[in-house]
């Protein structure tokens, strides 16, 4: 295994791991931690992407990319 798919492993983890934890009501949807998360874990698949390409794939998680970032920013806005 190179280090793409490493990368590309390790953001399916902290996507699934976030879901499950906020499933498990561990963490809250609109926690940035959560959004972090998610953030971060599409944006390691997305670099997996560029090296093993998949249409499909790399759409999917650049959405999940910016609903992540759209979420950090809200949240932000709402604090004072």
């Amino acid at each position: 295994m190179g280090w793409p798919d490493a990368l590309g492993l390790l953001g399916v983890v902290l996507i699934l791991l976030a879901y499950f934890l906020l499933q498990a009501q561990r963490l809250q949807g609109h926690a940035l931690v959560y959004q972090l998360m998610n953030a971060s874990g599409a944006l390691l698949v997305l670099v997996s992407l560029l090296y093993a390409f998949n249409l499909s794939a790399f759409l999917m998680e650049l959405a999940w990319l910016a609903v992540s970032i759209y979420g950090i920013a809200r949240g932000r806005k709402r604090i004072p």
